[in-house]
């Protein structure tokens, strides 16, 4: 037995390094920035910069890696959000000064997440054994900021929302005791029930415009809304086990199609509708691969060392090109580039307390490095794009059945029969520094786009979970 451990351990330091020395040659071409993308989807990934994709042990795996939602035993439960605020300080080369926020302190309404898995032959469907089924709603993008209406950006940008929903019925299949597989559809959408439910951008018309945009100073919105499908694909690898069987090394692979949304709506001109309109906005492919070890995993404690990186086809947004109910077509160029995002994270869990009996605690530490996906010549004040560095913690607690919350056993709290066997609750916090970006894009608004900004923002994080 500690002959055949030595041997997997062998090859996985031999895959490990592998897989790092081809992570070093991606990088260097690989400034770093996740906006518009929101990665945080589950708080305990949230605090460990959203290296989870190799873990994948709570319903967020649902998110992260749906192949690892076999290690969930039972239904279990998770629902939570984030808070998130901060600014965007503009100097134009006039030297005018324009402040961008969250639409105010914090963005509303507040990016969140749901999500229920169910293990199947854990409810007792034994010829359906190794199959976990699942349903999510994600907030995937959801950027919102807002800017005075008389600065110096306001021919570009005044005001800016994209409420968009990801619902995700997903499934996994444990196919061996080493290797699982998920399969998953993400539904985009929007909803009235998050702001105005359709995609927004608001501006003051420059000086000769097209006339469906109203006159010179009128205050322009285009807006729409629409539904597209797409899907994921994911694996689990448990490369080594420790002697109570439980994986040491596990790896992590996911992939994300790129996905055509319609945007079907119109164009309003201080408040009229003056056309119908549509555009396209191409969701992009996203590729993870997620190496996580854990250095320390004893029935006591564990703590683990997680390296995910993602590849994001943003190449694929040419343009969001304007299209009238006459015909015509307003040009709006993008020509985004693709990126890569590398997230760095820990954690370290105590599984027996003894001045918590039946309680588990962990702490979490992460970072994630992303670069701009947009070039000077396309820039828009309403996304904070520059390269962007997020250092994030966290903390969780977990009451299982025999433990005692508020004086009440835990296993206690439920409807009626069904009793939960733990319930928990977990902290997030980042911090999204952006570097300094000067723009000199030599484009038609350059006076609009043209200047320094710095960005910072604030994020917090919870989620509440229950396993039945």
């Amino acid at each position: 037995m500690i002959t055949e451990v030595w041997r997997r351990g062998r090859s996985l330091q031999v895959g490990v390094i592998v897989g790092i020395a081809l992570i070093s040659i991606w990088l260097p071409s690989a400034a770093m920035a996740q906006v518009p993308r929101i990665q945080g989807q589950g708080t305990s990934a949230s605090g460990q910069g959203n290296a989870f994709a190799a873990q994948a042990d709570d319903p967020s795996a649902l998110h992260y890696n749906p192949a690892g939602m076999t290690q969930l035993r039972g239904v279990q439960m998770m629902a939570g959000g984030l808070l998130t605020g901060g600014t965007t300080s503009f100097t134009s080369t006039s030297g005018a000064n324009a402040t961008g926020t969250r639409d105010g302190s914090l963005a509303w309404p507040a990016p969140a997440h749901l999500f229920i898995t169910a293990n199947l032959g854990d409810l007792g469907a034994a010829w359906l054994n190794g199959l976990t089924v699942g349903i999510g709603l994600t907030s995937p993008l959801g950027s919102v900021s807002r800017y005075s209406d008389n600065g110096p950006q306001r021919f570009k940008a005044t005001f800016s929302a994209m409420p968009l929903i990801d619902i995700k019925p997903t499934i996994a299949y444990q196919v061996t005791p080493d290797l699982s597989l998920g399969l998953g559809a993400d539904i985009y959408t929007f909803s009235d029930m998050l702001g105005e439910g359709h995609f927004e951008k608001q501006f003051i018309t420059p000086p000769g415009s097209p006339a469906v945009l109203g006159t010179a100073g009128s205050k322009a919105e285009l807006y729409g809304k629409g539904t597209a499908a797409g899907f994921n694909v994911s694996l689990l690898y448990t490369a080594l086990r420790n002697a109570d069987g439980k994986p040491i090394a596990n790896i992590g692979l996911v992939y994300r199609n790129q996905v055509p949304l319609p945007l079907r709506g119109g164009i309003l001109a201080n408040g009229v509708k003056t056309s119908d309109a549509s555009t396209t906005f191409v969701l992009p492919q996203v590729i993870t691969g997620a190496i996580a070890i854990w250095p320390t995993r004893t029935a006591e404690r564990e703590w683990k060392l997680e390296l995910d990186v993602d590849y994001v086809g943003w190449k694929s947004v040419r343009n969001l090109d304007i299209y009238l109910a006459n015909g015509g077509v307003i040009p709006q160029p993008q020509d985004w580039r693709s990126t890569y995002t590398v997230m760095i994270g820990t954690e370290y869990r105590w599984l027996k307390l003894e001045s918590l009996p039946e309680w588990e605690m962990a702490v979490r530490a992460g970072y994630t490095n992303s670069p701009t996906q947009i070039p000077d010549l396309t820039f828009d004040p309403a996304i904070p794009a520059a390269d962007v560095h997020i250092p994030s913690v966290g903390f969780g607690l977990v009451c299982k059945e025999g433990g005692t919350m508020f004086g009440v056993r835990c296993g206690d709290f439920g409807f009626g029969p069904i009793k939960p066997k733990s319930v928990g609750f977990d902290l997030s916090y980042q911090a999204s520094f952006y570097e300094q970006r000067t723009v000199s894009c030599g484009c038609a608004l350059a006076t609009a786009v043209n200047g320094l900004y710095r960005t910072t923002y604030h994020t917090g994080g919870i989620s509440f979970r229950v396993n039945f």
